[in-house]
């Protein structure tokens, strides 16, 4: 993050200076400071290795709290499971915060929705094991949650399912719709002026897809589908939505993932875009690789720009870009056929001070910031790009491959911010 800009498509960086690691990811505000919370992802294999929350007072500069639910001893989130859709609200009867979590086995065969607690905010909170309906564990995946304006929290289910939660918002007391979007998975509500509105990726496993949403006058419905809320034919900014928030203005922002199996700890990243409620449909109108949340516009990493030009798919090729400054960024373009490189930052001695898988595939070509390193003492460093030649590529329950049809790597240039 940069000057207090949003930038999406780009790893974080935090306080430490790693990657900011919360997938799956949502977003609350508490006396004035941001708290999100997130998967917690390795850059090996899909399993649960907790779930992390980080904060921040302008959505641009992240602090690491600590891992709020750590892999547990065993069970439904112990080794060998996976972890997903983290969710926290806090409870308005008690002031307890919980916490809500998809449970499955690596092989997406065995799925709970699960619940932990914690007395604040950023504490280690404690697993509490299954929710339950009517007596009955839930079984299913994707989920998420939502607070209503009176303080009711609501648990959201793939296939468009929403249960009331009960008052100390540990057992879901009522299921309030049923299946009104099929076909639908990571749902994420937003109520604007009095309508509900929830969004739902369809099922294409790690690779994004055209998102759609549909509108409600009441959480029971009815429900009517409004569609894409992205432009066309850019598989919702090449992402998949997780959560919406409000800026302290009151304006709506959508969350979304864009994923990057196997290397989702460094090379998955966020995208945050303003949403546009126009009477009963959201829009994001355009993409913004960066914006303002101060003015809720676009805005641009301004420094020195240097054209790079390197596009190359062979193993250990690579480019070196010497600078002078605090910060530089890459620009340059996803593809079909585009993969992982490896980006090392040094120091003038040669220490390293960052290195990280950056993905340059994308289904739906892309052109704009790749990377953005973190903020540096001013000095001379060293960027290198190495071409890793390894495909981002993973199959579904069904064997289908997803994924890169080469392993190439696009810059175009480079902006050294000083």
């Amino acid at each position: 993050m940069s000057g207090q800009l949003v930038m999406s498509g780009v790893p974080w960086f935090d306080d430490r200076g790693q990657t900011v690691n919360a997938h799956g990811a949502c977003l609350l505000e508490q006396d004035g400071r941001y708290y999100l919370f997130g998967e917690y992802k390795t850059d090996d294999v899909n399993r649960f290795a907790g779930f992390a929350c980080y904060s921040s007072a302008d959505l641009a500069d992240w602090r690491f709290e600590r891992i709020v639910l750590p892999q547990q001893d065993g069970g439904l989130m112990g080794p060998g499971r996976i972890g997903e859709r983290v969710k926290v609200m806090r409870c308005p009867s008690t002031g307890v915060y919980v916490m809500y979590m998809h449970s499955d086995d690596l092989h997406y065969m065995d799925p709970h929705i699960c619940v932990a607690t914690s007395d604040t905010i950023d504490g280690e909170y404690t697993f509490a094991g299954e929710l339950t309906y009517q007596g009955e564990p839930i079984r299913k995946w994707d989920m998420g949650a939502f607070q209503d304006d009176d303080g009711t929290g609501y648990l959201l289910l793939h296939e468009g399912d929403i249960y009331r939660l009960s008052e100390d918002y540990l057992v879901a007391e009522e299921r309030v719709a049923e299946g009104v979007a099929r076909g639908g998975e990571s749902p994420a509500m937003l109520k604007h002026d009095g309508r509900y509105f929830l969004m739902f990726s369809h099922k294409t496993s790690w690779e994004s897809n055209e998102n759609f949403h549909l509108s409600a006058p009441a959480l029971e419905g009815p429900w009517t589908y409004r569609g894409h809320f992205a432009p066309d034919g850019s598989l919702t900014c090449n992402s998949q939505c997780t959560f919406a928030f409000r800026l302290p203005t009151g304006e709506p922002v959508y969350m979304g993932d864009r994923w990057s199996f196997p290397h989702q700890a460094s090379a998955a990243t966020y995208v945050w875009q303003p949403l546009r409620v126009e009477d009963d449909t959201l829009s994001i109108p355009e993409f913004w690789g960066a914006w303002d949340p101060r003015t809720r516009g676009p805005a641009e990493l301004v420094g020195k720009e240097t054209e790079i030009d390197f596009s190359s798919d062979v193993p250990g090729e690579e480019i070196l870009i010497p600078f002078t400054g605090t910060r530089v960024a890459l620009v340059g373009r996803s593809r079909p056929d585009g993969s992982y490189a490896r980006v090392e930052l040094t120091g003038a001695d040669g220490t390293v001070i960052s290195s990280i898988y950056v993905t340059f595939y994308s289904k739906v070509p892309d052109s704009g910031y790749r990377y953005v390193s973190p903020v540096l003492p001013r000095g001379h460093h060293v960027l290198r790009v190495t071409v890793l030649g390894e495909p981002t590529e993973w199959s579904d329950k069904r064997g289908e491959r997803f994924g890169s049809v080469g392993t190439r790597v696009t810059v175009d240039r480079a902006v050294v911010i000083d």
